[in-house]
């Protein structure tokens, strides 16, 4: 993962909030902004679009929302923020486990719940800018417990099969992906979601095996 762009602290931390709802905006950037304390929230979008095109950007950091309607993976989001050196801080509605533990592996400096304040938000984005990743105490106990999962012993076929399966494709598509026979691929998932029960893992339905995917960072929530 690329490290937060180091920033003048004579200039302050240069901030850029994404949020599809334009009050949430404005009410994080009335909280947020303070000169004297040095943050400036110098670009406010509801889109991820407008955030790559504003005159200001690349910025310090970046407040992102986890769920924009967009269509893009915040995966893909917070790689590409990383890649130009911008740090990045989800915030969402929802923080399941899940969805904390993908971001963080994405690339995400800090993860914070719309229901805390703004103080716990502010204390991420201080973090960020200078390359440290922030959770409150009951988010990192969270995760803790989300990704303690005991190693099953996977052959490197049968954890692809199960990834590929686990992203929505098909045993045909999985096959053709692994240039190999329907039943090799369906003996794969068999064997991986057997050794997964042995470790006390429940991957017997495509629900759970996404579910799975996610925590161990194989998929993205979306």
């Amino acid at each position: 993962m690329a490290a937060a762009a180091t920033h003048d602290d004579r200039n302050g931390i240069r901030v850029a909030i994404v949020d599809d709802h334009r009050l949430v905006l404005d009410g994080l950037a009335a909280r947020l902004h303070d000169p004297e304390g040095g943050m400036h929230v110098v670009a406010t979008e509801t889109t991820w679009a407008g955030l790559m095109g504003h005159p200001e950007f690349p910025v310090d950091v970046v407040v992102l929302d986890l769920h924009l309607e967009d269509g893009i993976p915040v995966g893909t989001k917070l790689r590409a923020l990383g890649t130009i050196g911008t740090a990045a801080i989800v915030m969402s509605r929802h923080a399941d486990s899940a969805s904390i533990t993908a971001a963080m592996r994405a690339g995400a400096m800090g993860f914070v719940p719309k229901t805390e304040s703004a103080s716990e938000l502010i204390a991420a984005i201080r973090s960020a800018a200078t390359s440290t990743q922030h959770l409150s105490e009951p988010l990192a106990q969270a995760i803790a417990r989300f990704t303690a999962t005991p190693d099953p012993g996977l052959g490197k076929q049968e954890q692809r099969a199960l990834v590929l399966y686990a992203s929505g494709r098909s045993i045909k598509e999985v096959a053709q992906e692994m240039a190999t026979t329907e039943e090799t691929v369906k003996s794969y998932i068999k064997r991986g979601r057997r050794k997964y029960r042995e470790v006390g893992v429940d991957v017997g339905t495509r629900i759970l095996l996404r579910r799975h995917g996610v925590r161990e960072g194989w998929l993205t929530p979306e």
